[in-house]
């Protein structure tokens, strides 16, 4: 969901130290109106390297290498998925398609008067994070996807006139989960209809909270004076996935969901819960479980991650409290060589952190059922990056540090619901927007996109520092780490892989230090098991084609080795249709098949639909009707692996566009 513009929650008015405050004179980085004497030399021009030839038949992905085979997809404004030479992409599962309950598949009304009870049964919209979980190698699977958010303007026939108890319960529903079976045929991949797997999970699903907060006093309502049973998720953004099968699915801007006081106290406040900051959505008029005024505690049962075991359809959802509360943005899981979970986490918002969970215990074998509380305990830590390049993890419990009962901590489920207070006091490091996150499987080394902070610089706010080193910083940078030692060490070394930019624009901070195709606002990450860095952007549909983005009129996906002789070798593969986010990257074991979710195309600058235009800006992926977030599949056309300079083809572009 594309965040920068003047409604974003910025609440973090904390006076905890930037690196400046704490670093040497000699070390602190001044970028101003183009003052970047000191930068030039730290974020030098890197070159770009071609590509080996590598066996095509490997059978380790992992085999063929980092080294990128795919010739460069120009930038365009079209209304259609562009894919490179010798690639078809083709769409799979739209907003509205029936998830594949037996008996129970309603079909899409195009006019948007779909009911709520149809709308629990269907892909809600907005598509965003996704995980693949095999059933038959890399034939068949499950998908298990957020669908973010929701356009009132597209969802109902009217839009938003006429509000109703009945437009709240379909908003509700279209928010959430869904699970598919998908296989590959003869024809391609397909969604198995009906499926036993399928489910749809929604904003009134129960769930159980678990961990340090269940039955904490700040999470008990009218409704469940246990502190243990929530109803539902939603504003569900990025993902992750366990080595022990389940789906990690992350709540993030839950504040906009709720009403709050017009002199919200010092919590509300910092976590964004304010008077008029249900508008959006104006669920709070005929649900008053969203009114803070009257259910202050239910905003505390929301900004977690959520477990899912998408093999079981009757199982319940379980809110992992032990992982921290956060406008979580994805949640990024690995191993250590110990066998530990690691966690690694993002909080979209200006000026928020970066945060990692470390498990007790060791991942067992036996799935879900041997690794059931896996997840609940543990030990959460928030980053603080150092000016001379190094870092420590800030353990995050109580009665450590500042992290004491006269500080308003007095058990370790205060500091977990008061993460961002918790943070403040350790004096982490404010970041610019940190999204996903991912681990490399070779090296270990982590990643994080930081996607944009305009606010950074600008008078009453943090001044730039090492990490976060542009004022105005419209086009955001990638952060990377290594541990000293395994994943759960407690400190690191850190650089940046890139600041993203465009070297025409004549604002120095905006030209970041990309050798290869421009991008601004990174996003969606993954490091595939060869080692390729896959990259999606999400530029505001309010900032599209205008100012630093005048040559970015569409968002687009990206493939990036990092390891390239002199620098970063980075590469377009793929740009979306006109007013669409990329987000939602998975595949299969084989790297023959990726998946990608193509999120709101055709959304208008302020995020609301004309429902007397629907198809002003996009009518994409049908021609007619209604845009509609959708999952895509992309294949290479000779069967081979994605983005591999094996068999690479030269045949005609393909895409996928309006009939």
């Amino acid at each position: 969901m594309a965040k920068d513009f003047s409604t974003m929650e910025d609440s973090n008015t904390s006076l905890n130290p930037t690196i400046h405050d704490v670093s040497l004179p000699s070390r602190r980085v001044f970028l101003r109106g183009g003052v970047a004497a000191a930068a030039a030399g730290l974020f030098a021009p890197m070159a770009l390297t071609g590509c080996a030839s590598t066996p095509a038949t490997s059978a380790n992905p992992a085999a063929l290498g980092r080294s990128i085979g795919f010739k460069s997809v120009p930038m365009a404004a079209l209304d259609t998925v562009t894919v490179p030479e010798g690639y078809t992409a083709r769409v799979l599962y739209r907003w509205g398609d029936a998830v594949g309950i037996a008996g129970q598949m309603p079909a899409f009304k195009t006019d948007g008067s779909n009911t709520a009870a149809e709308q629990n049964l269907q892909a809600g919209m907005h598509h965003d994070g996704m995980a693949f979980f095999a059933l038959d190698g890399s034939q068949r699977g499950l998908l298990a996807m957020n669908h973010e958010y929701v356009d009132d303007g597209l969802l109902h026939t009217d839009g938003t006139a006429n509000w109703s108890a009945a437009k709240v319960k379909k908003s509700m529903a279209a928010h959430g989960v869904s699970v598919i079976e998908v296989e590959r045929s003869s024809g391609g991949w397909k969604q198995v209809l009906p499926s036993k797997y399928a489910r749809r999970i929604t904003a009134e699903t129960p769930m159980l909270l678990s961990g340090p907060v269940a039955g904490h006093a700040m999470v008990k309502t009218a409704a469940d004076p246990t502190g243990t049973r929530v109803l539902g998720t939603f504003n569900n953004c990025a993902n992750g996935q366990t080595p022990w099968g389940t789906y990690l699915t992350c709540e993030e801007n839950f504040a906009n969901y709720f009403e709050g006081p017009a002199n919200p106290d010092a919590h509300q406040k910092r976590w964004g819960i304010k008077k008029g900051g249900a508008a959006a959505y104006r669920w709070n008029e005929f649900e008053e479980r969203f009114d803070a005024n009257k259910h202050p505690n239910e905003a505390n049962r929301f900004g977690w991650v959520v477990e899912i075991d998408p093999m079981d359809p009757t199982s319940t959802p379980i809110k992992r409290t032990a992982l921290g509360r956060a406008a979580h943005e994805g949640a990024a899981t690995a191993v250590t060589d110990a066998g530990r979970a690691v966690v690694y986490m993002g909080e979209d918002s200006r000026f928020e952190y970066i945060y990692k969970f470390v498990s007790r215990d060791a991942v067992k074998p036996g799935g879900f059922a041997a690794n059931r509380e896996l997840l609940d305990h543990g030990t959460l830590y928030v980053a603080r990056f150092d000016a001379d390049g190094t870092g420590e993890w800030l353990p995050l419990t109580q009665g450590k540090g500042p992290l004491t009962t006269d500080k308003g901590f007095t058990n370790q489920g205060d500091v977990l619901i008061k993460a961002r207070q918790a943070s403040d006091l350790l004096g982490a490091t404010k970041m610019d927007r940190p999204e996903w996150t991912t681990v490399d499987p070779i090296t270990k080394q982590v990643y994080c996109t930081l996607t944009n902070n305009s606010n950074r610089g600008q008078p009453g706010q943090p001044f730039m520092d090492v990490a976060n080193p542009r004022a105005n910083n419209t086009m955001g940078q990638i952060i990377r780490w290594q541990e000293k030692g395994d994943l759960d060490a407690t400190t690191f070394t850190w650089d940046h892989l890139v600041l993203a930019g465009d070297r025409t624009l004549p604002r120095y901070e905006a030209q970041g230090n990309i050798q290869g195709d421009t991008f601004g606002s990174p996003d969606g990450l993954w490091v595939d098991p060869r080692g390729v860095l896959w990259i999606q952007t999400d530029v505001s549909t309010s900032t599209l084609g205008k100012g630093d983005y005048i040559n970015m009129p569409n968002n687009q996906m990206l493939a990036c080795d990092p390891t390239a002789p002199g620098g970063p070798q980075i590469r377009r593969f793929l740009v979306g249709p006109n007013g669409c986010e990329i987000t939602g990257i998975t595949a299969t074991a084989d790297l023959k098949t990726f998946f990608i979710n193509i999120q709101h195309p055709g959304e208008p600058a302020d995020e609301r639909s004309d429902p007397a235009q629907p198809l002003k800006i996009s009518k994409w992926p049908d021609g007619a009707g209604r845009p509609r977030s959708s999952t895509v599949v992309i294949t290479k056309n000779d069967g081979g692996v994605i983005g591999s300079c094996a068999a690479f083809s030269l045949s005609k572009k393909k895409h996928t566009k309006p009939d």
